[in-house]
């Protein structure tokens, strides 16, 4: 028998560090979620992903079916792409003034590297295309993209 569905939602967290406090915390209560369930589950499944990128903060989109008994589904998307250029830029964080000052460079190579991670995500196999508006989103955070 199908579990009724009571809600669904999106969240954006960071990969193998959720915890009970604001906002997640509060937001998850509302809801009737077991709080600690949910933070052990997330935290079990994304810290592969955390230490993949060397303990990096990388924010994921976490989808969230919520059923009528208080049980709950993740689906725990890709990494956002800002986090993993930075990453892979080695920057801490991007330029508030990105046409002014540069913070960091990136090589198309490097973003080359990247595609696989954004590839089932993006509404493109071209890897051309997904370079391209990966470097759009690295060059409107400072961060220069070199050939």
């Amino acid at each position: 028998m199908a579990r009724k569905v009571k809600e669904e939602f999106s969240l954006q967290m960071t990969a193998g560090k959720a915890n009970p406090g604001p906002p997640l915390g509060p937001m998850l209560g509302q809801y009737g979620i077991n709080i600690g369930q949910f933070i052990k589950d997330f935290n079990d499944k994304t810290q592969e992903i955390m230490q993949e990128y060397g303990g990096a903060d990388i924010r994921l989109a976490v989808d969230v079916k919520l059923y009528m008994d208080r049980s709950f589904d993740m689906e725990i998307g890709t990494p956002n792409t800002a986090d993993i250029i930075k990453w892979k830029a080695w920057v801490k964080k991007g330029s508030g003034e990105p046409n002014k000052n540069k913070v960091g460079t990136i090589s198309k190579d490097e973003l080359a590297e990247l595609v696989e991670v954004k590839k089932e995500t993006v509404n493109t196999n071209d890897e051309e295309s997904i370079i391209s508006m990966m470097a759009s989103t690295a060059e409107s955070m400072g961060i220069e993209v070199t050939d």
